[in-house]
């Protein structure tokens, strides 16, 4: 396989990452997932992505599609299409998939995952998480990470408008 291909290879779809995660329950490893827009890839993302990856053993990450991240954050985003954002995610070594979801939020694909940890960024209320109650009920863990202060996408958007 091509390095390309290996990146790929981590970017599931729905049948694809039951049998991967039914593969890492076998092997008895702790599911982590997040999930975001992750539009522009920057510091603050990096920061965030791998001290959720250091929860577990496999980290899976829920990616809003472009029809959703319109529907989240209006008709100028997302700036990185979702293929583009995928392959930029599956990429990073520490993320062991990506799997994008056309809904608001990501209470259904965090009931087909049942991960071990949830993990969200400081700007969220653990108790009002999107799957929260299905990781709570099967005695997992959902952790609120605190967020490198001055990087957002949104803050970098605004920074390009305002450079012209």
């Amino acid at each position: 396989m091509t390095k390309l291909q290996v990146i790929e290879s981590k970017i599931l779809n729905g049948e694809r990452l039951s049998g991967q995660i039914a593969i890492w329950r076998f092997r008895k490893k702790k599911v982590v997932f997040t999930n975001g827009c992750f539009d522009l890839l920057h510091l603050g993302h990096i920061d965030y992505l791998t001290k959720a990856a250091e929860l577990g053993d496999v980290l899976i990450l829920g990616l809003n599609t472009d029809n959703s991240v319109r529907r989240l954050k209006g008709n100028s985003r997302p700036i990185s299409g979702e293929k583009s954002r995928s392959m930029v995610l599956a990429a990073l070594h520490f993320v062991d998939a990506v799997v994008l979801f056309d809904e608001d939020t990501p209470a259904e694909l965090i009931r087909k995952v049942q991960p071990d940890v949830l993990v969200k960024g400081g700007d969220y209320v653990r108790e009002e998480v999107a799957g929260y109650e299905t990781v709570m009920a099967k005695g997992g863990e959902v952790v609120i990470l605190d967020l490198v202060p001055g990087y957002s996408t949104s803050a970098i958007e605004e920074k390009i408008i305002n450079s012209r």
